[in-house]
């Protein structure tokens, strides 16, 4: 198989719009699987059949299936490293690298769902601590700018800009000048604009196949 043998399975305005971006970035080639949320595509039993859960995105590459978005970032980056958005094993980044990309999934979105829900951790075995802290090390890293490791633009910008600027927006997480100023930074890439307008056409046509099933 080649580098052309990726498939990416993809729902618009979810999670995996950001894997879509990483995608354009690296310049890799993939076939798009839309999955149509809408219809209950995710729920079928073909789509279950790469994640139990139903969940996008999903990448399926020279036959290695991955799921769970920092994965999926990490693989991919390494996988095409032309594009250098990934430090290489043996670079003092690639730990913070690593940390943020992970960090996200293990601390970020367990602080602001239990905020959101009003659940309040346990203080002895929150996988956290508290989502005051975590904003606060989100801000003081950000304000060593313009990127999350300093100068340097990296795969893991273009998962927390999707993620702040989707949380910001739907008040999840607190506007500071720190997070607005880099989801601008990062979503004037071009790259964004592309998959933004990707999203738009997909969630015409999930819209139109849910209009028509009744």
């Amino acid at each position: 198989m080649s580098d052309s043998d990726l498939i990416f399975f993809h729902s618009p305005n979810t999670r995996s719009s950001s894997v879509l971006i990483l995608l354009e970035e690296l310049d890799a080639p993939y076939t798009l699987r839309d999955v149509n949320f809408r219809i209950g595509a995710q729920r079928q039993p073909d789509y279950l059949a790469v994640n139990p859960l139903g969940k996008v995105p999903a990448v399926v590459h020279n036959g290695a299936l991955v799921t769970e978005l920092g994965a999926i970032f990490i693989y991919l980056a390494d996988a095409f490293p032309q594009k250098n958005l990934a430090p290489e094993i043996g670079d003092p980044l690639r730990g913070p690298y690593l940390r943020w990309l992970v960090f996200y999934g293990s601390a970020f979105e367990p602080a602001i769902m239990d905020r959101h829900m009003k659940n309040e951790p346990p203080k002895s075995m929150s996988p956290y601590g508290d989502f005051e802290g975590v904003m606060t090390l989100i801000n003081t890293q950000l304000a060593k700018g313009p990127y999350l490791l300093g100068a340097r633009f990296t795969a893991a910008d273009i998962l927390w800009a999707t993620a702040l600027r989707w949380t910001t927006g739907f008040g999840l997480v607190p506007v500071t000048p720190e997070i607005s100023g880099y989801i601008e930074r990062v979503g004037s890439r071009p790259s964004v604009a592309r998959v933004a307008e990707t999203d738009k056409q997909l969630l015409k046509i999930h819209e139109a196949a849910a209009a028509a099933k009744g």
